[in-house]
């Protein structure tokens, strides 16, 4: 008779169907398992300090703008109290004279455009 079995009213013929299983070394794919392993350890530690020097970075940029703030609450107290701190009296004035520098390269740089057109 035929090798065939009937199983749950189907005919099963016997025969290898589908994949066969490699045969895989079992300590190369061990040793592969570990190196992957050691590979996504050495990625997380990377990525761990990776992000802690961005959050220490933006720690200081944070601590740096408190100060900035701190500093311009102060002034903002003093001009309440009727005084006027040195730092804006020295904004002010450094404001004024590169004002007055950049008015007065303009007049020479308009001057000199006229002299070098009349000179033809």
């Amino acid at each position: 008779m035929d090798d065939s079995k009937v199983v749950g009213g189907k005919v099963k013929k016997p025969g290898k169907r589908g994949r066969k299983p490699a045969k895989i070394d079992l300590k190369a794919k061990l040793e592969r398992s570990r190196q992957s392993a050691r590979e996504c350890r050495a990625r997380k530690k990377l990525r761990y300090q990776y992000l802690e020097e961005l959050v220490s970075s933006r720690e200081r940029a944070i601590c740096a703008l408190r100060e900035e703030l701190e500093m311009y609450k102060q002034w903002c107290m003093a001009m309440d109290q009727g005084k006027i701190p040195s730092e804006i009296k020295a904004l002010l004035t450094g404001e004024e004279q590169n004002k007055s520098q950049q008015n007065s390269s303009r007049h020479t740089k308009a001057g000199k455009t006229d002299t070098n057109s009349n000179s033809w």
